[in-house]
């Protein structure tokens, strides 16, 4: 098993154990290999919540430039929704799974 499969096992876990949903693997797959190479370093592997500038970067980063989304207050709102959902005591949030649980919500599987 790759080094990425074995992430990917990690995330799914993660989705299953703290969030309570059942993983589309396919979509998972395709959001990591999305990442590229961050998911490999401690430090951009993960989101910090409470970090402000981390939190406009997965905006401005993922869910306007990727996502193709429109910036407003209904994207604040879906990464406070989503890391809500992962658990703020929890300090170990996979950017792989946030970013996950960011196409779900906003319903863009489409774009991977």
């Amino acid at each position: 098993m790759s080094k990425r499969d074995e992430l990917i096992e990690k995330y799914a876990a993660d989705i299953k154990d703290k969030i309570g949903e059942t993983v589309d693997m396919d979509l998972l797959t395709k959001v990591t290999i999305g990442l590229g190479p961050s998911i490999y370093n401690a430090d951009s592997s993960t989101v910090s919540g409470s970090d402000a500038s981390e939190v406009e970067r997965v905006k401005t980063n993922f869910l306007i430039k990727k996502l193709g989304l429109k910036d407003g207050p209904e994207l604040d709102e879906a990464i406070a929704k989503v890391m809500e959902q992962y658990g703020v005591s929890n300090r170990n949030k996979y950017r792989a799974v946030v970013y996950y649980l960011l196409v779900k919500h906003f319903n863009k599987a489409s774009v991977y």
